[in-house]
């Protein structure tokens, strides 16, 4: 390979090189923006953080000279969730109103600017989660899974954050109606049939939620869950464990809570020994929203997860990301990062990066 031969995607794809060549060019810092969602304030609200397509959830970095686009995540579970209606400006600048948080709808201006345009977004509602799978049905919730991912295409989104699959173990889990059961082999058929029908439709895939042992919302993001190995395989892994090996989801998304005292998103054993080596696991590996940024300046038993040990566990993709995300990572490379149990090499990141290029090369 010449050493002045810029490689971009558009090569690899052609077959000219490979995807190890092109993040062998890669600098650091392309890398760590490539690892680090684009949200880089930290005012974005969660689940509304992309600008390409109005109320998704989040978006991935693109480096236009590398031939990388953005990838775009919208959330889940009861079908797409994006801003059912906005409006734009005649060159695409994006006006305020139209968005939606639960079930709060900021309403739009009633006098539009002058050239002002309307956009619509309407998508199928489904049935949740625990609703289909009382089913039974594989093939009903394949042809939801259809559904859902025909939807994705017509509104360019490429990953869709579901299904949510943890186990039913506690009533007041807020969330309970997202997941499919208390039993893992049903949630893990239930989650793979799903995942099926939406990535039967070339280059949209699924987020496999949360990984793992998220069994209540109270306190979530610092909760330390304390869970035996035997346990953890034949209940809260087992789902994910079926849907890996069935469907080949794209993609999989940590969960808040620590395991055993480590936070998922930093969980090397949960998440490169487990879902890789053992499932076979080849797509890529993203955080919950939040995760590894301090939002609240609270001081708590646990501190948040650490963004390069994000990337030292294999958690590729950091959501929604901010500026100190980047940082944190790049320090980390060049071994200016606080504590030496948090320096990475440069493999570690190529490693992530290539993850994630890995499923941008199965977007069209």
């Amino acid at each position: 390979m010449h050493p002045k031969v810029k490689i971009t995607m558009e090569d690899v794809r052609n077959r000219k090189f490979t995807l190890e060549e092109l993040v062998a060019q890669l600098t650091i810092e392309e890398m760590a923006e490539l690892c680090v969602g684009t949200s880089r304030g930290q005012a974005a609200v969660v689940g509304n953080a992309a600008q390409c397509v109005p109320g998704a959830g989040g978006e991935t970095a693109a480096l236009e000279d590398r031939g990388i686009k953005n990838m775009v995540l919208a959330d889940g579970p009861a079908g797409l969730r994006l801003t059912p209606h906005f409006r734009s400006t005649l060159e695409g600048e994006l006006l305020p109103g139209g968005e939606v948080f639960g079930d709060q709808v900021n309403p739009l201006p009633k006098d539009a600017p002058e050239g002002t345009v309307d956009y619509y977004q309407y998508c199928t509602a489904i049935p949740i989660a625990t609703t289909i799978a009382q089913s039974w049905d594989m093939g009903l919730i394949e042809t939801v899974g259809e559904i859902v991912g025909k939807e994705m295409q017509e509104f360019q989104v490429h990953l869709w954050l579901a299904p949510g699959m943890n186990i039913h173990r506690n009533p007041l889990c807020g969330r309970n109606f997202e997941y499919y059961s208390e039993d893992p082999l049903l949630t893990g058929k239930c989650a793979a049939a799903e995942t099926r029908g939406v990535q039967a439709n070339p280059g949209r895939g699924t987020t496999l939620k949360h990984y793992a042992a998220n069994n209540h919302e109270d306190n979530r993001m610092f909760t330390n869950v304390h869970v035996s190995e035997r346990a953890l395989r034949e209940i809260y892994l087992k789902g994910f464990e079926i849907a890996v090996k069935e469907s080949r989801p794209l993609a999989i998304m940590t969960s808040y809570n620590l395991l055993n005292g480590i936070h998922t998103a930093n969980h090397v054993e949960l998440i490169q020994s487990a879902a890789r080596d053992e499932w076979g696991f080849d797509g890529l590996v993203m955080s919950d929203w939040y995760t590894s940024i301090d939002i609240t300046g609270e001081t708590r038993k646990y501190p948040i997860s650490s963004s390069p040990l994000c990337i030292k566990a294999g958690n590729d993709l950091q959501m929604p990301g901010s500026q100190q995300n980047m940082d944190d990572i790049i320090a980390a490379i060049y071994e200016e990062g606080e504590a030496s149990e948090e320096l990475l090499t440069l493999a570690d990141l190529q490693f992530c990066t290539l993850h994630i290029l890995n499923v941008y090369l199965q977007i069209p």
